[in-house]
């Protein structure tokens, strides 16, 4: 018998046990009834993963009578953001204050109605980040939907809601819109096909601007073949298209900001097209370099340096435009409601309105001006058959409740500005569980064509795992040219799986450090180039140098400092946890280092390391200043 029995049988008459036990027993069944209705609400939670705000269905349009052919959406269901206006219901916008003083809509939006027409079934509303700003998926009223994934993480927004609906294959196919990444983000994330189209594209009548010059419409599916029967419904494309070549340009300084390796995005998509026919050797560019000499307005925008050429600095000028074109138009467009009604908003999204509404814009044209050309540069670059290849996003998706960093929002939009700031159509794909984007690049040709892969203006296709966690590439191409993209996805995409599956059972490929020996001969050759300037002659000599002897922290370091000047910030990185590993006590590779990662926009990381150099060195007054400048980003 049990010693709680031996007690109760022992003090049987003193009714404060019998007390004590009721008590006991009550909260035993109290906790039990409340785990019971837990565990049930989270049975029916999962039964959507909390992707809907609202569930209808619209019938679609009756099928024509034989001989007339099928309608080509019969048979699929979608859903839809809670931005599309629908006949009867009132528009959310993602946030429930907005609903309660909006009237219900009287007409329903053109590009659900066009679905409809042609034979797919609408299933309901989906939630969404309020007002569309927010890049993470979370929503404080209406829940964050569950990436079906990566339950721990974040689905990635703004349109998160119509992400996971497909991802959990509840819809065939779901609409969003994609500002600056609200579709291409949450298709990578939750490893699904996203397309964003070149801007204009698709009619925006009846859906809810957030920037009018930056929205787009954008699509999610699991399957490219429904991807692009879509894209072909709302882009009124043509069936057939006389074929022709293609290359790829790979942007290697933007593959820097990724920590994913290149044999799992570079290399998979390189081998991908070797045995396609109409496809060119691959090309290289450089293409900070490019746009900080084709897009001359980008200089108004420089923060951190006056020198364009400098790195990523072109980049984050362009991301510094887009951000302040968004936040000025969504000024224009709803200040006065936001002042009239003093909406309740997350702290994530209260920040953004904030910022767009306090602001003052004194250089507005010269953010139209930035975009003018940067939808010219990119048809000069890429021509009419040319696709630039770059990463879809920098880094995983969040751990849920995180919230979003100075430093992941930095190095998101600086590559999701390409697309946003050109107008142009991208494709991110995720084959399998490994993952990259299509980004293309479209100008003012009126070719209503693009493929439809997940994120808008990006295909997203499952191309493995690194980490645990999706790989994102996207395929760019010139404004207008969508057919172009979506043909080129769905000619690669079979081989695209073959290279996924050697890829991922593949060993590294392998380094060019080797054996262990020492010259200094070819060290001083390489200090003898860097002080002519001649990086890549450096960088050469060192590379030499290392492969006698791996041993040496100065090799590693002052091949570091040569790449630093070739822009290579991820190869400086590398070689400096490499001299840092053979000697602790490296200030200049701290600070190499730290450079290199305050580049990559990686500013915790860039912070620690020149907090660590000013512990070695106290009186070093690069790192002091660097410090300083980074202790204000990152708080």
């Amino acid at each position: 018998m049990s010693k709680t029995l031996n007690l109760i049988k022992t003090n049987a008459s003193n009714p404060k046990v019998w007390i004590v036990a009721g008590i006991t027993v009550a909260g035993i069944i109290v906790v039990a009834e409340t785990r019971r209705r837990r565990k049930k609400a989270m049975i029916i939670k999962r039964e959507d993963f909390g992707a809907f705000m609202e569930r209808f269905e619209l019938i679609p349009f009756p099928q024509p009578p034989p001989p007339a052919a099928k309608l080509p959406l019969s048979g699929l269901t979608f859903a839809i953001k809670d931005i599309f206006d629908v006949k009867g219901h009132a528009t959310g916008f993602g946030n429930p204050d907005w609903q309660r003083t909006h009237e219900v809509a009287d007409k329903t939006a053109v590009v659900v109605t066009a679905l409809l027409k042609n034979g797919a079934k609408c299933v309901g509303k989906t939630v969404m980040d309020e007002l569309a700003f927010g890049i993470t998926g979370e929503n404080k009223h209406y829940g964050t939907p569950t990436n079906p994934n990566m339950p721990s993480n974040v689905p990635g927004g703004s349109s998160s809601g119509s992400a996971v609906a497909v991802a959990a294959e509840l819809v065939d196919f779901a609409l969003g819109t994609d500002t600056i990444g609200c579709v291409r983000v949450p298709a990578s994330f939750c490893g699904i096909l996203g397309f964003r189209p070149s801007h204009g594209a698709v009619s925006t009548i009846g859906v809810l601007p957030n920037s009018q010059s930056l929205d787009a419409i954008g699509w999610f599916a699991r399957d490219p073949s429904i991807l692009h029967r879509v894209g072909n419904v709302l882009l009124q494309l043509k069936a057939v298209e006389p074929r022709r070549g293609r290359h790829l340009v790979f942007a290697d300084d933007l593959f820097q900001l990724s920590k994913v390796p290149k044999q799992k995005t570079v290399h998979v998509i390189s081998k991908a097209v070797e045995k396609l026919s109409g496809y060119q050797l691959p090309k290289h560019v450089n293409f900070c370099q490019f746009i900080a000499s084709n897009v001359p307005s980008l200089r108004g925008f420089c923060q951190h340096s006056t020198n364009l050429q400098n790195g990523i600095s072109a980049l984050q000028a362009l991301s510094s435009a887009m951000v302040s074109l968004q936040r000025y138009e969504f000024k224009t467009n709803h200040e006065e409601w936001l002042k009239d009604v003093k909406p309740r908003l997350g702290p994530e999204v209260s920040r953004c309105v904030l910022a767009a509404i306090n602001n003052t814009y004194e250089n507005v044209k010269s953010l139209y001006k930035v975009r003018t050309e940067m939808r010219a540069a990119m048809q000069s670059l890429l021509k009419d058959d040319g696709i630039l290849v770059i990463p879809t996003i920098a880094d995983p998706p969040l751990k849920l409740k995180k919230g979003s960093s100075t430093e992941f929002h930095d190095r998101a939009c600086a590559l999701l500005s390409v697309a946003s700031m050109s107008g142009c159509c991208q494709v991110a794909f995720a084959v399998t569980r490994l993952k990259f984007s299509i980004l293309y690049v479209v100008c003012n040709l009126d070719i209503r064509h693009l493929f439809n892969l997940t994120i808008s203006s990006q295909v997203s296709v499952p191309l493995g795992e690194h980490d645990g966690c999706p790989i994102s590439v996207s395929f760019v191409t010139y404004h207008g040219a969508d057919k172009f993209l979506l043909d080129t996805v769905l000619d690669m995409y079979a081989s695209l799986q073959e290279q996924v599956n050697i890829a991922s059972n593949s060993a590294p490929l392998p380094d060019l450090n080797g054996r262990m020996d020492a010259s200094e001969l070819l060290k001083e050759k390489g200090n003898a180039a860097f002080k002519g300037k001649q990086w890549n002659k450096a960088v050469n000599y060192y590379t030499e140098a290392i492969k006698l002897n791996g041993t040496n922290a100065t090799y590693y370091n002052n091949r570091a400092a040569a790449y630093l000047e070739l822009g290579c910030f991820q190869q400086a990185e590398e070689d400096c946890n490499k001299a840092i590993s053979l000697d602790k006590k490296n200030v200049k590779a701290y600070l190499r280092r730290g450079t290199a990662r305050d580049s990559l926009l990686c500013y915790k990381e860039a912070l620690e390391d020149f907090k660590h150099a000013l512990v070695l060195e106290p009186q070093n007054k690069v790192a002091n200043l660097a410090e300083k400048r980074l202790r204000k980003l990152v708080s």
